[in-house]
């Protein structure tokens, strides 16, 4: 495997001459822009999308390399040889929240076109309850492990 798993290299032997050659296979994914333009994926563009929402932010340019290595992992996982630059955007926004809520929040509102403060106020809501939830699975999931007696 090369280029983070997005190419193969193989080498082989002619079964004529028996001379051996390297090849180099690659899978092409494009997305699709709402222009109905395609044009390849690229871990760059992720990068300076997601660069502006984080700036200001504790966030490295190594994090921003591995958000942007997840997101094309996700997209690659679907087997699809085309994606829309839409789901391109909402695979972006579960790395995103794990890495930063600030910048989820900044990016989510550009993205999905927060229009007023009740947009932002749900989206808080959501991100309290789910840090809420978390909070009380781990809490459980201590309890749990604190409260069993050996068998000794």
């Amino acid at each position: 495997m090369a280029d983070d798993g997005s190419a193969i290299r193989r080498r082989r032997q002619c079964p004529e001459c028996g001379r051996r050659f390297t090849t180099v296979e690659t899978t092409s994914l494009s997305v699709i822009k709402r222009s109905g333009v395609g044009e390849p994926f690229s871990r760059i563009k992720i990068i300076n999308g997601v660069r502006k929402a984080c700036q200001g932010r504790p966030v490295t340019e190594d994090d921003l390399a591995m958000l942007a290595q997840e997101v094309e992992e996700n997209i690659r996982s679907s087997g699809a040889a085309e994606i829309d630059a839409h789901e391109v955007g909402l695979a972006i926004l579960g790395p995103l929240q794990k890495l930063d809520e600030v910048a989820y929040l900044r990016f989510a509102s550009v993205y999905q076109a927060f229009e007023s403060l009740e947009d932002f106020e749900s989206a808080i809501s959501l991100l309290r309850h789910e840090a809420e939830t978390a909070a009380a699975d781990g809490a459980k999931g201590a309890k749990g492990k604190s409260s069993e007696k050996s068998p000794i």
